[in-house]
């Protein structure tokens, strides 16, 4: 059974920063991309990072405040997230998709709320 649990989420004052996880089990860690994702209220769930092989991406929203990383011995992904915004409050999902199969995975989600 695949599991994705994500955790780090909470509020948090603009300016500040948080690092949410998400470890994983039930796949071979190393041969899926990990990227994580958020979706705010009324609006589409977005990509905000994403670890493939041994490169990274960014979309310019995030470019420069948003840093993932792995631990393949944990089977965990990290998302470190710097000088947070409002505009960053949402839900955050780990995204687990097989390179080579197209399988996918999500987790269940944690909340990021940047507020004063």
């Amino acid at each position: 059974q695949v599991q994705l649990v994500e955790s780090g989420g909470e509020l948090v004052q603009p300016g500040g920063s948080l690092r949410l996880s998400c470890t994983a089990s039930g796949i071979n860690f190393g041969i899926y991309d990990m990227s994580w994702y958020r979706q705010a209220p009324g609006q589409r769930r977005e990509l905000v990072a994403i670890h493939t092989g041994g490169s990274t991406d960014y979309p310019e929203s995030v470019k420069g405040r948003f840093t993932i990383s792995t631990d393949n011995a944990k089977n965990t992904v990290y998302l470190q997230m710097n000088s947070l915004k409002s505009e960053d409050t949402a839900v955050y999902y780990c995204n687990a998709h097989h390179r080579y199969g197209g399988a996918t995975y999500w987790g269940q989600g944690t909340q990021v709320t940047v507020s004063s």
